[in-house]
C-alpha cells in the first residue's frame, strides 16, 4: 500500500476553473454562482445551494470545452457528507437532458440500500424524499423519468431514461451475457451519462493492488465510458483518499470539485458538534441523552418551533449488546420515578462537567417532575424505538422496512424517537433530526474504530431545517444567540472518558476535518441586563436607530460602470498557455515569465466571440441589462462596449509578436466573460439608504448568554472575552460586560468621560450590542457602495438632555483588522446629523459615528467623544 504523506495537492481542473473565475469568485455574496439555469431552477424541489451550483458553474466549464472528450470525460466530485450529493445529480441529469441531448443515465453504487434509497429520490414521486418539481416540464414540455433494466435501441422524446443498479449486479450481467441482458455492445450504440455514487469504492482495487474484485469494477465502469467518445463519467464522494499516491496519481486531473467537511461546517450547513466524554455507566449515558434529548424538545416549544422531534441513535458494535441496550433502556423508562428521576438530577449536576447537561438539568429541577416523568414514558415507549441492526453488507437500511422508518424521520407520522444499531451508520442515511449519539458497550478503541465513528458523526451532523419565526432556514441562525436556541443546531456524542481512545478519535476527527468541541471545555457567560435601567423611560420608550435597505433601482444600471466594470481603464486579459487565464485587470506580473500584446477590438471579433458565448444573446442580457435596448447598443455605445477599443493580452514569453487572429478571438472572449460575470455579480443588489429608522430599546436590549472557550488560545490577549463586574456602575446598562480586553479598554475610557457627560445629560448609557440583534446592522449608503452585508457596531453611547438626544455608534478594532474593516469607519464616520434622515422623529434625534476605536486610542476617538461633553 502507498504510504499517506502531507501534501500540497495539485488538482489542475480546480486550479484551472478557479484561475479563469478568480474575479468572479473574490465576491461572497455570489462567489459560487453563475447563470443558473430555469429549467433547473423550476424542476427541483430543493433550491441548489451556492457550493452546488459551483459544483454546476464547474461541470459546465469543463463540459463547454471543445476538447471534452480527451480531457474531461472522467470527472470527480469530492463533496462532503451532508452536503447534498443527490441534489446535485438530479440537475446534473437536467443539464446534460436539455444541453447535450442526453436520454440515458446509469446510475451505479456499491450496495442495494443506496439503490431504495436513490430510486425515492428520483423516481417515486409519492415519497416526501423526491427530488424534482410536480410536473417537470422544460420549454413547455412534460419529461418523464422512467426506471429501465436496458436503454431503449430509439428513445421517445421526452424521457428520461435511469438504469439503477449496483456495480456487482452490473458487473456480473455484462461480464456474462443472457439472453435479454444488458451487453458492452448495447451500452456503445448510444451515449449515456455514468452517475457513480459513493464512488470510493470504485478505487479499492487503485488503492490496494491486491483488491482484484474492486479492480475489476473499475475496469467495468473504465470499458464502459470508453465505448462510446460521447460517453461520460460523474463520479462522487466524501470519502476519497488523495494522499495515497495510487489514488491522487488517478484522480488528480478529474477533480472537479471539492468542498470537504470544514467548508461545509464553517459555511453553517451542518449542527454544532460536541462530545460528552465521562467515564459513566451505560444506564447512566442512556438516561443523560434522553433528558437532554427532551429538554430539546422543551426549548423548540418554548422557542415556538412547530413539532420538533429529536432522534437518539445507541451504537453498539454487537448485536448481541445491541438488542440487550434496548431491552435495558426500555427497563430504565418504565421504571422512572418522580424520586429516582430527583435523585438522577440532583446528582449529575454536582458532578457532571458539561456545561449543556447542567443547563438541562437546571431547568429540570424549575419544572414538574411527575408532568416529565409521565411524558418520556409516553415519548420513549417501545413503540417508539427501533432496532436496526444488520447481518449484512448493506448496513442499516438493508431491510425496507427499517429503510422507509429511517428515512422519515422527519415526518410528522414518524413515531421514533430511539435507534438502535450497530456500529455503522450506512452510506445513503440522510437523517435530519439526529441529535444525540450515545456510544453503548465495551468496545474497541483502535484507529479503524475511530475513523468509522467520525464518519458516523459527520453524517449525523445534517443540518436540520426547521421553521422559527415563520421563516425555514438550511442554515444554522443561532451561534451567537442563547445556549437554549443554539441546543437546537447541536449534536452531541456521548463517549467514554479514555485517554488513548480520546487520541485516536480527535486524529479521526482532524482527519475528517470534522470540528468537533469538547462540551466542557466551555463556560456560558450570562449577563442581565439592570433592573434599573428596565425601570427607566429611556428602555421604556427609547429607540435605536439603523438605516433601510433599497433595491438599486433598474434605470441606474445603464452602463458597465454601474456593474463594477472600469471601461475607461485598459483591460487586460491572461491567456499564458499554463493558466489559459489568470485575472481580468490582473496587473502584477512576474518580469521574464510573460509579455504583453495588444488587440485590437472590432466588429466582427466581438460578434463573434458573443456568438460562442449563449450569455450574449438578447433575451439572456435583457435580464441583468434592463435598460439596454438593443445587441448593438451592447457593441458601440460608450456607456457598455464602446469604449473598449484595446485589449491587452498578457502572453507567455516567447510567443509570436502578432497573435493570429483566433487568438485574438480567445481574447476577446475571455474579457466577454470577464463582462458577463460582473453582470451576473452586480445585479439586483440592495444598498444602504440614509433613511434611519427605530427598534425599541426594550426589544433590543435583552438578557443574553455567551459560550466562552475555557482555554481559549487566541493571538492576542486582546481575544480573551471575560464577563467584567459592571453592577456599581448605573451608566453600563447590563449588569456585567462580556467583552475582550480591548472592548474593555473602550468601557473604561468613556467611564473616564461619565462624571462630565451626567453634569450635563440626564441619561447617559453606554449599550453594547448584542450580536442576535442583526436587525441593527448598518449598512454602507454614501458614494459607490462596494460593501452590502452591513455591520453591527459594538457600542452605542445614548445621551439625552432636554433639548437633544444623541446616539454615537463605536466600533473598538484590532490593528491587524483595520485596513480590511476601512470601510466600516468609513461608513461609521458617514453618520451625522447633516447626512441621515431619521424617520419619524424631529431635529431632537442626532446620530453620529466616530473612528475606529484600537489600542492606545491611536485613532483619537477620545477627542471625537469629548466634543459631546463641551
Amino acid at each position: 500500500m502507498a504510504k499517506k504523506k502531507a501534501r500540497e495537492l495539485v488538482l489542475p481542473i480546480i486550479h484551472e476553473i478557479r484561475d479563469y473565475s478568480s474575479d468572479f469568485l473574490k465576491n461572497d455574496e455570489h462567489r459560487h454562482s453563475f447563470i443558473y439555469p430555469d429549467y433547473i431552477k423550476r424542476n427541483l424541489k430543493h433550491q441548489l445551494r451556492d457550493y452546488q451550483k459551483h459544483s454546476l458553474y464547474n461541470l459546465n466549464y469543463t463540459q463547454k470545452d471543445d476538447n471534452v472528450a480527451s480531457r474531461f470525460s472522467q470527472l470527480l466530485f469530492h463533496m462532503a457528507t451532508g452536503s447534498g450529493k443527490t441534489d446535485v445529480m438530479a440537475a446534473d441529469i437536467l443539464y446534460f437532458y436539455q444541453e447535450f441531448g442526453y436520454q440515458n443515465f446509469l446510475f451505479v453504487v456499491n450496495t442495494n440500500a443506496v439503490i431504495a434509497k436513490t430510486r425515492e429520490n428520483m423516481l417515486n414521486a409519492q415519497s416526501p424524499k423526491y427530488l424534482f418539481a410536480q410536473p417537470l416540464s422544460i420549454d413547455g414540455v412534460i419529461i418523464e423519468l422512467r426506471e429501465v433494466t436496458r436503454f431503449p435501441t430509439k428513445s421517445e422524446p421526452g424521457v428520461i431514461y435511469l438504469r439503477l443498479t449496483t456495480i456487482q449486479t452490473l458487473a456480473n450481467e455484462l461480464n456474462t451475457p443472457r439472453e435479454n441482458g444488458l451487453t458492452y455492445e448495447d451500452l456503445a450504440k448510444q451515449k449515456l451519462i455514468i452517475l457513480a455514487d459513493e464512488a470510493h469504492h470504485f478505487s479499492a482495487g487503485t488503492k490496494s493492488k491486491t483488491d482484484q474484485k474492486n479492480k475489476a469494477w473499475e475496469y467495468v465502469l473504465d470499458r464502459i465510458r470508453q465505448s462510446n467518445k460521447e460517453n461520460r463519467q460523474l463520479e462522487f464522494t466524501a470519502t476519497i483518499d488523495l494522499n495515497n499516491d495510487f489514488i491522487y496519481e488517478k484522480y488528480r486531473d478529474k477533480v472537479a470539485f471539492q468542498y470537504d467537511l470544514q467548508q461545509f461546517q464553517d459555511a453553517g450547513y451542518s449542527k454544532k458538534i460536541a462530545r460528552l466524554q465521562a467515564n459513566a455507566a451505560d444506564d447512566e449515558k442512556m438516561l443523560n441523552a434522553v433528558l437532554l434529548s427532551q429538554y430539546r424538545k422543551h426549548m423548540a416549544r418554548q422557542a415556538g418551533v412547530p413539532d420538533f422531534k429529536p432522534v437518539i441513535l445507541f451504537k453498539s458494535n454487537k448485536i448481541d449488546i445491541s438488542k440487550a441496550a434496548r431491552d435495558q433502556f426500555l427497563t430504565i423508562i418504565d421504571q422512572l420515578t418522580v424520586e429516582s428521576l430527583s435523585l438522577f438530577i440532583t446528582n449529575q449536576i454536582k458532578t457532571t462537567q458539561s456545561s449543556t447537561l447542567r443547563q438541562a438539568f437546571k431547568y429540570y429541577q424549575t419544572t414538574d417532575l411527575g408532568s416529565l416523568v409521565r411524558e418520556l414514558q409516553r415519548d420513549f415507549q417501545s413503540l417508539n424505538t427501533i432496532n436496526v441492526n444488520d447481518t449484512s453488507s448493506n448496513g442499516i437500511l438493508g431491510d425496507l422496512n427499517d429503510l422507509r422508518n429511517l428515512n422519515t424521520l422527519e415526518e410528522l407520522n414518524n413515531p421514533f424517537r430511539v435507534i438502535f444499531a450497530v456500529a455503522k451508520l450506512s452510506e445513503g442515511w440522510d437523517v435530519l433530526n439526529l441529535y444525540d449519539i450515545v456510544r453503548i458497550g465495551e468496545q474497541p478503541i483502535t484507529t479503524t474504530q475511530t475513523n468509522s465513528e467520525a464518519q458516523l458523526i459527520g453524517r449525523g451532523a445534517r443540518y436540520n431545517p426547521f421553521a422559527y419565526e415563520g421563516t425555514t432556514s438550511f442554515t444554522r441562525r443561532f451561534d451567537h444567540s442563547t445556549p437554549e436556541l443554539q441546543i437546537l443546531e447541536s449534536l452531541h456524542y456521548h463517549t467514554i472518558n479514555d485517554k488513548k481512545y480520546i487520541e485516536n478519535l480527535t486524529k479521526s476527527f482532524e482527519a475528517m476535518q470534522l470540528q468537533v468541541e469538547d462540551d466542557k471545555d466551555f463556560d456560558i457567560l450570562t449577563t442581565t441586563v439592570k433592573d434599573s435601567f428596565k425601570k427607566s423611560p429611556v428602555y421604556q420608550h427609547g429607540k435605536l436607530y439603523y438605516n433601510e435597505v433599497e433595491d438599486v433601482p433598474e434605470n441606474e444600471y445603464d452602463g458597465l460602470v454601474k456593474y463594477g466594470v472600469p471601461v475607461a481603464e485598459l483591460p487586460t486579459v491572461n491567456i499564458e498557455t499554463a493558466t489559459l487565464e489568470a485575472t481580468a485587470f490582473d496587473t502584477q506580473q512576474v518580469g521574464g515569465v510573460n509579455e504583453t500584446r495588444l488587440v485590437k477590438v472590432d466588429d466582427a471579433l466581438v460578434k463573434k466571440a458573443m456568438a460562442r458565448n449563449p450569455f450574449f444573446r438578447f433575451n439572456t442580457m435583457k435580464k441583468y441589462m434592463p435598460t439596454l435596448q438593443s445587441v448593438s447598443e451592447f457593441m458601440h455605445d460608450l456607456h457598455w462596449l464602446g469604449q473598449i477599443k484595446e485589449i491587452q493580452a498578457t502572453v507567455s514569453t516567447g510567443s509570436e509578436k502578432s497573435l493570429d487572429r483566433e487568438t485574438q478571438l480567445l481574447v476577446v472572449g475571455r474579457y466577454l466573460d470577464y463582462i458577463q460575470r460582473m453582470l451576473i455579480m452586480n445585479y439586483k443588489r440592495q444598498r444602504g439608504t440614509n433613511k434611519f429608522v427605530a427598534l425599541p430599546i426594550k426589544d433590543a436590549v435583552q438578557d443574553y448568554q455567551k459560550r466562552i472557550p475555557i482555554n481559549h488560545t487566541g493571538t492576542g490577549i486582546s481575544e480573551i472575552i471575560q464577563a467584567y463586574d459592571y453592577r456599581k456602575a448605573p451608566w453600563f446598562v447590563y449588569n456585567d460586560a462580556i467583552v475582550d480586553k480591548l472592548e474593555r479598554s473602550l468601557i473604561e475610557l468613556i467611564q473616564g468621560y461619565i462624571d462630565v457627560l451626567q453634569n450635563q445629560y440626564k441619561d447617559v448609557y453606554l449599550i453594547r450590542s448584542d450580536e442576535r440583534n442583526t436587525q441593527l446592522k448598518l449598512h454602507e449608503f454614501v458614494g459607490e457602495v462596494s460593501h452590502y452585508a452591513g455591520f453591527l457596531p459594538d457600542f452605542v453611547l445614548y445621551l439625552a438632555n432636554e433639548s437633544y438626544i444623541y446616539q454615537i455608534y463605536i466600533e473598538p478594532k484590532g490593528t491587524q483588522l483595520l485596513e480590511q474593516d476601512q470601510w466600516k469607519e468609513d461608513l461609521l464616520t458617514s453618520i451625522s446629523p447633516d447626512s441621515v434622515d431619521v424617520i419619524g422623529e424631529n431635529s431632537q434625534v442626532k446620530l453620529y459615528g466616530v473612528k475606529f476605536y484600537v489600542s492606545g486610542d491611536a485613532r483619537q476617538v477620545r477627542q471625537s467623544i469629548s466634543k459631546f461633553t463641551s
